[in-house]
């Protein structure tokens, strides 16, 4: 099936992911505008990767904490949207970080993942993490989103 001919509208949230970030006629998102890369996209799981550079850079020279913001809510909501049906969308209603330690502006490459808890009928919740280079932990967090059913 070519790209003209699938009709988004019948995808699971999965599939929609998936095709979504491969599409080159793909709207754009603010993944774009950080440099995001998407390493895994599973059912309940995603993971996703930034590295990080100057403008990324608060007051005291470290990268913004709305880097890894962005990052844990982009990878919860995300894992809510691959268990979701056809027609079935979502969005945020609530988003807990927890922040560890200071990442540098160097180009150190975080990678968020993100995992569903529960998804239920109306709402569902997430769990994320956001790992240094090393391996370690710099922020994580969790989520509640609503379920929209018929309105993605």
């Amino acid at each position: 099936m070519s790209e003209a001919t699938i009709d988004l509208a019948q995808l699971s949230g999965l599939e929609l992911l998936r095709i979504g970030m491969t599409r080159t006629d793909r709207p754009p998102f603010i993944g774009d505008m950080l440099g995001m890369e998407v390493d895994e996209l599973e059912h309940g799981r995603v993971v996703f990767a930034v590295r990080t550079r100057p403008d990324f850079a608060n007051p005291l020279g470290t990268t913004h904490g709305g880097i890894c913001a962005t990052l844990l809510d982009s990878v919860m909501g995300c894992a809510v949207h691959t268990t979701l049906d056809a027609g079935v969308g979502y969005t945020t209603l609530e988003l807990k970080v927890n922040y560890i330690r200071a990442v540098p502006t160097d180009g150190q490459r975080l990678t968020a993942t993100g995992t569903t808890i529960h998804v239920g009928r109306t709402t569902a919740t997430a769990e994320g993490r956001v790992v240094d280079e090393q391996g370690r932990l710099v922020a994580h967090g969790t989520t509640t989103c609503v379920i929209l059913r018929g309105n993605r």
